[in-house]
């Protein structure tokens, strides 16, 4: 099962693979992709901010490429789809939360997310729910900490749905800027640059707790 996951995210992680997922499943699959991410714990390893962008890039005509969704539908799909997962994992933290801190590690499921998570929410409070959304793990995890948190229902969709809206349009919009410019034919690079920056507050926060703990360290 590892392996088989380890060959699936290099393929979704690479040019030539994100493309063809995109183009071939459409929509649907896109739609699945971000409610697996959003709302499934076995889905934080998927590459939503990429899949956004690249999405994004692909509604845009250049050259010889058709576009091949159109911007709106593209947006308006994969936000439902962005918060209805999210209410997944929140649902999921309320009713399984507490049960799932005693459980082993596992390949779908590791202690240290969770715990991440919830100090996440812990610090940033509400706003975690759309700060999480453009951090990779946090947007897999940090609904389900705010279930575990018992975070008022109507409070939650509130954020929620804000932040849905604000990631997938931000996103996708920024891509079909790029669509018409010559990087839409070197989306390695787009690719590569919207991971390493969707990853700069996780090593953020980790340089923190790192100097912070160290013995003799003010906190």
């Amino acid at each position: 099962m590892e392996s088989w996951l380890s060959d699936f995210w290099s393929h979704l992680y690479t040019e030539k693979g994100l493309r063809q997922t995109i183009e071939v499943g459409g929509i649907g699959l896109m739609c699945l992709i971000i409610f697996a991410e959003t709302g499934l714990l076995a889905g934080f390893f998927l590459p939503g901010d990429s899949l956004l962008v690249a999405a994004g890039v692909l509604t845009v005509a250049n050259g010889d490429r058709p576009a091949y969704f159109d911007p709106w539908m593209v947006t308006g799909a994969l936000t439902v789809a962005a918060i209805v997962g999210d209410q997944t994992g929140y649902w999921l933290g309320r009713k399984y939360g507490h049960a799932m801190e005693s459980k082993p590690d596992s390949w779908w499921f590791k202690r240290r997310h969770l715990a991440a998570a919830r100090d996440y929410f812990a610090a940033k409070g509400p706003l975690a729910i759309v700060l999480a959304r453009f951090v990779p793990l946090m947007r897999t995890f940090v609904p389900f900490a705010a279930g575990m948190g018992d975070m008022p229902a109507s409070r939650f969709l509130r954020w929620n749905t804000f932040g849905g809206i604000l990631w997938i349009n931000s996103l996708v919009w920024l891509g079909h800027v790029l669509g018409g410019t010559p990087l839409a034919d070197q989306l390695h690079k787009v690719i590569l640059i919207v991971v390493v920056v969707s990853f700069l507050p996780v090593v953020w926060t980790a340089g923190k707790q790192l100097l912070t703990s160290r013995p003799g360290t003010r906190t």
